[in-house]
């Protein structure tokens, strides 16, 4: 059994590898739209991570390296996402859907020692994926007629993350830890003019290769109080940008000859350059209160630094950005097995996220509410914990102000966690 575990998250991590994702056409710009950096259970509860030290023995906390207190089984995580968006602009009063599945998160985790603990992780971290197509008439100077141009906008690719964290606990309050992100993959751009009555095609094309490291350090602090309640506090920071992104930017003008096949390309500027600082420095700082396996309230605020990328030939300004959240989590009774949906843990969260993506000086900002719920296998004890897990996330993105697009979107997750002592010690032969 424990082979099929570790083949299947080789398996889905080539798929995560290759899958195409949709996403906002937000994610037109700069390194596209960037994905939750999180597991299901976290992003049901708003994507509180930073003070959310889970009081049972079966989860890993990847967001925040330190809160990992209670890990004593090895887990194996395996997570997929619908995305639902609805689109609409006052810009001709534009309506349209996109719909996307795919999967969201491999892990495995187990403790080393009772002190440290370990987890490996793979999830995309961002895409493309849109074709955009608009177009107006101008007058030719020379004789005055009518003249159709047109602008093809097309965007495809994602980058992955490969996350290796690891957890120390120097005593019964105090806990750090140190996560390795490992980002990699192809991004590519392109804007094509032409106008109506000529073959000729001008070209604007703009290509990402990432292969680059950051680092997330994170601490937790959490006092036991009277009557099984505890007070949590944490705080992590994302800093260091070792490897590159390298940009390409072509302006060229070619014909089609047989479907995408170009021919007789003129190459008017080709630039190459080399970017290390287009992954932000990040901070984030929470805290939360509860009652030992009944209930937990968190609150947390992230920060994230604003960036330069070169985007189409001209360079592409990301704002300073920050996510207020709050969530949680309730289970009923997890020693009532006469009741199955007592054990249930019932997951609710809410965010509102002011965005770094500023376009023609209107803010594109994001809030959602979300819910989830863990259930556990029949047979499932809550020493050995392996559950199925669903999450709900349901929000708008941007405005319809200054002809911009709204973005409806009701996501969907569901996950598997298969929690096993993998390394017990054999007392009898």
């Amino acid at each position: 059994m424990k082979r099929i575990f570790v083949l299947s998250s080789l398996v889905a991590g080539y798929f995560l590898n290759a899958q195409s994702i949709g996403n906002s056409p937000y994610g037109a710009y700069g390194i596209g739209d960037v994905k939750y950096d999180n597991t299901l259970d976290i992003n049901a509860m708003g994507g509180i991570s930073t003070a959310y030290v889970w009081d049972f023995n079966n989860s890993f906390n990847f967001k925040n390296p330190a809160a990992n207190t209670n890990l004593e089984l090895t887990t194996l995580k395996v997570e997929g996402t619908n995305e639902n968006n609805y689109y609409r602009s006052d810009f001709n009063n534009l309506k349209s859907n996109k719909h996307s599945t795919y999967l969201s998160n491999v892990s495995i985790a187990f403790p080393i020692s009772r002190k440290v603990k370990f987890g490996l992780g793979f999830q995309p971290y961002s895409s493309k994926s849109y074709d955009i197509v608009t177009s107006k008439a101008t007058k030719e100077e020379l004789t005055g007629n009518d003249i159709n141009e047109v602008h093809n906008f097309h965007g495809e690719g994602s980058l992955n993350t490969v996350q290796a964290a690891l957890s120390y606990q120097i005593n019964t309050e105090f806990a750090v830890g140190l996560r390795s992100n490992f980002y990699f993959g192809k991004l590519y751009d392109i804007e094509e003019v032409a106008f109506s009555g000529a073959e000729l095609i001008s070209g604007y094309s703009n290509s990402y290769r990432v292969k680059a490291f950051n680092f997330t350090l994170g601490t937790t602090y959490q006092k036991k109080l009277a009557n099984d309640h505890k007070l949590t506090v944490g705080a992590t920071y994302t800093i260091g940008n070792s490897g590159n992104l390298k940009n390409r930017y072509t302006n060229s003008t070619y014909y089609y000859l047989v479907g995408e096949t170009k021919g007789y390309e003129t190459i008017i500027e080709d630039q190459v350059n080399y970017d290390k600082k287009f992954l932000p420095q990040e901070g984030s700082l929470g805290i939360g209160y509860g009652k030992e396996t009944k209930w937990f309230l968190g609150t947390q605020l992230d920060y994230k630094k604003g960036e330069s990328i070169n985007f189409l030939g001209q360079p592409f300004n990301y704002q300073d950005s920050y996510r207020y959240a709050v969530g949680g989590w309730y289970l009923p009774n997890f020693n009532n097995f006469r009741s199955y949906f007592s054990r249930i843990i019932y997951r609710y969260g809410a965010y509102y996220e002011k965005g770094g993506l500023q376009i023609n000086g209107t803010n594109i900002n994001k809030y959602a509410v979300t819910a989830g719920v863990t259930l556990p296998f029949q047979k499932s004890t809550i020493n050995r914990m392996s559950s199925l897990d669903l999450g709900i996330e349901v929000g708008k993105r941007g405005t319809l102000d200054n002809n911009m697009i709204r973005q409806n979107f009701v996501n969907l997750r569901i996950g598997v966690n298969f929690a096993s002592k993998w390394f017990e010690k054999r007392y009898y032969n």
